[in-house]
């Protein structure tokens, strides 16, 4: 069993994103600027806005944080996307989710220039996705596909069980792991919370990819000898040994589960580092493209 490490791959993909932005700001070439709308004070959005931000400044990105109480109206909202999107300085615009009820996340998400959907969530990148034109990937479907590519993990003719069927995780996946590309060429079976005989369908997984947002939903009876496990899930749980009091687990049962796989990601510091990763490498694309066409 080995362990994929997304701290690891994550420091090797991250310094070669240091240099091409070295590189490009030698040649007179702009500094990628990535604008993050964070509102209210969620922890885990905190958490999450508070790595991107670090990150960028690691690799010499700009960056911008908006904060807004959870006061703030859909329209007021919208007039701060439309800000970014008319401001030539920034190049990727990231709408830190979940957003109160009262502000529709696929407006928000709509209202984005495309050119600047650095996580990929845009009706028109996921379109084009589909359809496998260039574009702005999902950030985390995007950084396990790295993930797998610097393992050189071959899914090839495999079977690949994905568990979830959100436009953010589990239905991307199902199409890049599908496509022919390497990695890709593999064939793709979405599960998800009405699915009849689950554990009769991932015991024949090659490969699994668990994002249904369950702790340990996946056991140890649910996977077959020598197989793939690619965690997304970050749940926490209590924890009485802890001095928080709490922990994070995975959507899987990882100390049953991983002495039957040939290869399992941990949580945390599994595909967490990586989603990151795939947002950085969005936002450098972004920052090269010579126009934006949707303005």
């Amino acid at each position: 069993m080995q362990i994929l490490d997304g701290t690891l791959v994550a420091a090797h993909i991250k310094e070669q994103l240091k240099k091409e932005v070295e590189e490009l700001k030698a040649k007179g070439g702009k500094t990628p600027h990535l604008a993050a709308i964070l509102v209210g004070n969620n922890p885990a959005s905190e958490a999450y806005v508070g790595h991107k931000v670090k990150t960028c400044a690691e690799l010499g990105f700009e960056s911008t944080l908006l904060r807004f109480d959870t006061s703030i109206t859909e329209k007021a909202l919208l007039e701060q996307v439309k800000k970014l999107n008319e401001d030539d300085g920034v190049d990727g615009i990231l709408v830190q989710l979940p957003l109160p009820d009262h502000i529709s996340p696929d407006l928000i998400i709509n209202n984005i220039n495309p050119d600047k959907d650095v996580d990929g969530f845009h009706p028109i990148s996921q379109g084009k996705m589909m359809l496998g034109q260039p574009t702005f990937l999902p950030a985390t479907p995007y950084g396990i596909m790295l993930m797998l590519e610097h393992y050189n993990i071959d899914v090839a003719g495999k079977h690949c069980v994905i568990i979830g069927r959100s436009n953010i995780v589990g239905t991307p996946m199902t199409i890049l792991l599908s496509r022919n590309t390497n990695p890709g060429n593999a064939t793709v079976t979405l599960c998800h919370s009405r699915t009849k005989n689950l554990e009769e369908i991932t015991k024949t997984a090659d490969v699994i990819v668990a994002a249904i947002g369950k702790p340990k939903f996946v056991t140890a009876n649910m996977v077959r000898e020598g197989a793939i496990v690619i965690d997304v899930g970050i749940n926490r749980i209590d924890d009485p040994t802890r001095k928080s009091g709490s922990r994070l687990v995975g959507d899987v049962d990882f100390d049953n589960v991983a002495p039957l796989c040939s290869y399992i990601t941990p949580v945390p510091k599994g595909v967490g580092p990586m989603t990151i990763c795939g947002l950085m490498k969005n936002t450098l694309e972004a920052a090269k493209l010579p126009k934006h066409m949707y303005n």
